[in-house]
């Protein structure tokens, strides 16, 4: 296809029923170390995946299995319905790494075309430079672009195929804001074309607000997986938060011997409670003390991703 041929409006994927991601036990092991330890993922073509974990959990080693950049030493992986290899070479599968895979002395319009000349088809390349936000510098050096413009350019290069699934490890990496909220926004729009997207980030904020599910995994195992929703509501308990004023330290003893009170915390004029009952800390303090000006919150998503995955200390 040329150049300036109008980009698809169908994402190239194969008809339904294959899945886009379909891994069973996968695992590997480093020198004695599991790194990914039985993980199974199915993932819709269509759908909008975070895959999260502390750093060391697994997370980039999965990856690499899945697109074939590794090999499990148990396990299978197939995207829809083929092997890695196969799926990738009929352009159906695309990755936005954090690093390497740029030539520094070419341009940005240059390294586009000779992504393109990899692929039995293509879309536009005006097309793709023009979704990832970086048209106007098609014609600067690939070295005088910022980390957050290669990683844009990352971005074009893998739309170029217009694949079915798009893989993004740390994808807005070395962006500001601005870049990152608009990089999520091209992504938004070729999800909502049909796009199946998996993307590890280290912004819970992308995840929360861009995914349709979420993947934890946690020293290589998967300890986590639904809705945003559903893993904010597995992380148990709620924070209580009060105006407070207790000179003498009593009251706050009092409030942490509270049946299910986790933590109890003040900070200047606040004091804020966790507790599994938020009920029974909000009665007391309103009947029992001084406090006022009392609320209740659910956990967010960064609370419940430190309690299902916390205490991962352990290198990848």
């Amino acid at each position: 296809m040329s150049e300036t041929q109008t980009a698809r409006t169908v994402i190239q994927a194969p008809a339904a029923p294959h899945p886009a991601i379909t891994a069973t036990g996968l695992t590997k092991h480093f020198r004695g170390f599991t790194a990914v330890d039985g993980v199974d993922i199915s993932v819709k073509q269509g759908e909008v995946v975070a895959f999260l974990g502390p750093n060391g959990a697994g997370k980039t080693t999965t990856i690499d299995m899945l697109l074939g950049l590794s090999q499990p030493d148990a396990g299978q992986v197939s995207l829809f319905g083929l092997t890695p290899r196969q799926a990738i070479g009929r352009g159906l599968v695309s990755a936005v790494m954090q690093t390497g895979g740029l030539l520094s002395d070419v341009t940005v319009r240059d390294t586009m075309k000779l992504t393109a000349s990899l692929f039995t088809h293509t879309t536009s390349i005006d097309a793709a430079l023009e979704r990832a936000g970086i048209a106007d510098i098609a014609d600067r050096k690939v070295q005088k672009c910022s980390g957050g413009q290669q990683q844009r350019l990352r971005f074009a290069m893998a739309l170029v195929s217009d694949p079915g699934l798009i893989v993004l490890d740390e994808p807005t990496t070395g962006m500001d804001v601005e870049g990152r909220h608009s990089f999520w926004q091209a992504i938004h729009a070729d999800a909502q074309r049909g796009r199946t997207v998996l993307f590890a980030t280290h912004y819970l904020e992308e995840a929360d607000q861009y995914a349709d599910r979420i993947v934890l995994i946690r020293r290589g195992r998967i300890v986590a997986d639904g809705t945003t929703a559903e893993i904010k509501a597995m992380a148990s308990g709620r924070t209580v938060e009060a105006e407070w004023d207790d000179a003498s330290g009593s009251g706050q003893a009092e409030i942490a011997a509270l049946e299910g009170v986790d933590s109890v915390e003040v900070r200047g004029p606040r004091i804020m409670i966790r507790a599994n009952d938020s009920d029974a800390v909000a009665r007391h303090l309103l009947t029992r003390t001084s406090a006022h000006d009392v609320t209740i919150t659910s956990q967010n998503l960064e609370q419940a991703f430190l309690q299902l995955t916390g205490d991962d200390t352990e290198g990848e």
